[in-house]
């Protein structure tokens, strides 16, 4: 069975860094393309940063810049190192794992249970 399970979310002030990880069972995760997705209470799950099977990279807006996703194929593992975090990204942050059936693109198919991130002011 493919499980994937968030680790490393956390209190932090703003300005800070947080590194979330990723970790895969069932799956090798270079086999797929991956991303991470934040939600906060009463909104729809966002996602921040794509891994796609080319090893292309595509980050949203807000976080560009201050988020690196990237991939430890030794330790089947995803990162986000997140830098110079802010209050508005506080949220439960989820890493999903896919499918390319097309250039630049993955369907998510395998979802983690998410970590919280809190960042205070």
């Amino acid at each position: 069975e493919r499980q994937l399970a968030e680790f490393g979310g956390g209190s932090v002030q703003s300005g800070g860094p947080l590194r979330p990880s990723c970790a895969a069972s069932g799956a090798t995760l270079s086999n797929y393309c991956m991303g991470w997705f934040r939600q906060t209470p009463g909104a729809e799950r966002d996602g921040i940063a794509t891994l796609y099977s080319d090893d292309n990279i595509g980050y949203t807006e807000s976080v560009e810049g201050r988020f690196t996703i990237y991939r430890d194929n030794a330790k089947n593992t995803m990162f986000l190192q997140m830098n110079s975090l802010k209050p508005e990204d506080t949220a439960m942050y989820y890493c999903a794992a896919g499918v390319s059936y097309a250039t630049d693109s993955c369907t998510f198919n395998y979802w983690g249970q998410g970590t919280q991130v809190t960042v205070s002011s």
